[in-house]
């Protein structure tokens, strides 16, 4: 083990062209979190290559020569001979021991309970981190998003791989069961969907317990490949499921639907955002701590949108709310309503917003 762990503290980490994240790392201990492809290792090595070379170790935990007894038996001594300060264990599994280093950063799927480590969710790209990657910011980056999502490595896929590329990264990190609860999970993004009526609907093209697919319904949550929301005031209501990146959607899936693969992006970007909101009949995104609805009308006009507000005014004067944001494509414009301020905003301008 030693000679492996030679070699990593030799190895001259590289990374392509580095575009900042919302997320920085500072002198603190850190577990980053976040999904396959989210961009937690570039993050990680990005800011390892602002320090001197002698100072720090990463150890990518994936590598298969690494005999995992031999490495806790042997990496403290290591750490103190080359006076490590700063360790990074990238993939970390929790069956590795700690070792005391002035800073520790692992990165995981899943989150470990570790009072030591300030955790940082990262997830794929919003709309304004994309934007980094786009060379002119006008209607065709909105249209790229779409065609890209939030997974940093497809700026660098051929256009005929992008499918392949998302379902053989999706294959590795997860198992059987979570990858077929996942596909069908797409085909129901943006919907009112539970484990239960997964299961019924799964367990007649596969051989499923009903415990299994529970527990693999609830891991693919705790992994952020998939998010739930609840109805206001309903937590026993069913919960609408959305996924981890739009890109998903036509990756593992020929239906169309843009109206929820709308609804699906505006959902992240609200998530991101670390807004707590519900859902409830015929309201995408209810904000009780901010008085706000949110609308997801992608191809609607202002006629529609009164429409629409006349459907939920119940709900508007019942609650007082103070403000509805109809989120469009290209639409932009308001209507009066006596206790709520009313406008449209296309996605481009309402995601870069405050």
């Amino acid at each position: 083990m030693q000679t492996l762990l030679e070699e990593f503290y030799k190895t001259d980490l590289y990374i392509d062209k580095f575009h900042d994240r919302k997320i920085s790392l500072g002198e603190e201990s850190y577990q980053i979190n976040g999904v396959s492809q989210s961009g937690k290792t570039k993050l990680v090595k990005h800011y390892l290559l602002g320090l001197k070379k002698n100072t720090y170790l990463y150890i990518n935990c994936n590598d298969i020569r690494i005999d995992i007894d031999e490495l806790n038996n042997s990496l403290s001594k290591f750490c103190i001979q080359n006076k490590i300060d700063v360790l990074v264990l990238d993939n970390y599994l929790q069956v590795i021991t700690f070792v005391n280093v002035s800073q520790l950063i692992i990165t995981s799927t899943l989150h470990h309970p570790v009072d030591i480590l300030q955790t940082i969710r990262l997830y794929p790209l919003d709309y304004e981190e994309f934007l980094a990657y786009e060379h002119k910011y006008d209607s065709s980056a909105l249209n790229h998003f779409f065609q890209l999502g939030g997974f940093p490595s497809m700026h660098k896929v051929h256009s005929d791989l992008r499918h392949l590329y998302i379902q053989e990264t999706l294959l590795n990190a997860l198992d059987n069961v979570e990858f077929d609860i996942l596909k069908f999970c797409t085909k129901m993004m943006s919907q009112k969907i539970s484990a239960f009526t997964i299961y019924e609907r799964l367990k007649s093209i596969r051989k499923i317990s009903k415990d299994k697919l529970y527990k693999s319904f609830d891991a693919l949550v705790e992994k952020n490949y998939i998010h739930t929301l609840e109805k206001f005031e309903h937590s026993r209501a069913t919960k609408k499921i959305y996924l981890c990146d739009i890109s998903l959607k036509a990756a593992l899936t020929t239906d169309k639907h843009f109206g929820r693969l709308f609804e699906n992006m505006v959902y992240l970007e609200l998530l991101k955002s670390d807004v707590t909101c519900y859902y409830d009949e015929q309201i995408e995104f209810y904000m009780p701590h901010l008085n706000e609805i949110i609308l997801c009308m992608p191809f609607s006009d202002e006629r529609a949108l009164f429409k629409k507000i006349e459907q939920i005014e119940a709900f508007i004067f019942t609650h007082s709310i103070e403000k509805i944001t109809a989120i469009t494509m290209n639409t932009e414009g308001s209507i009066s309503h006596p206790l709520s301020s009313v406008e449209m905003l296309p996605f481009d301008i309402w995601a870069l917003g405050d």
